[in-house]
């Protein structure tokens, strides 16, 4: 479920963002959705192995 929703909330973000509205609104929307896309986790092949 929380997959659904966190793929939900970045489509609905960036949809807003192709829309008009005031800097201000701008603004949210665009800090709403860096905080959703920090939510993804990292790539699997991306972690760190110690040698």
């Amino acid at each position: 479920m929380e997959k659904f929703i966190h793929k939900e909330n970045l489509a609905l973000f960036k949809k807003r963002l192709a829309e008009p509205q005031t800097d201000a609104e701008r603004e949210v929307l665009l800090k709403l959705l860096a905080d959703e896309k920090a939510k993804e986790p990292l790539p699997k092949n991306n972690i760190l192995k110690p040698q």
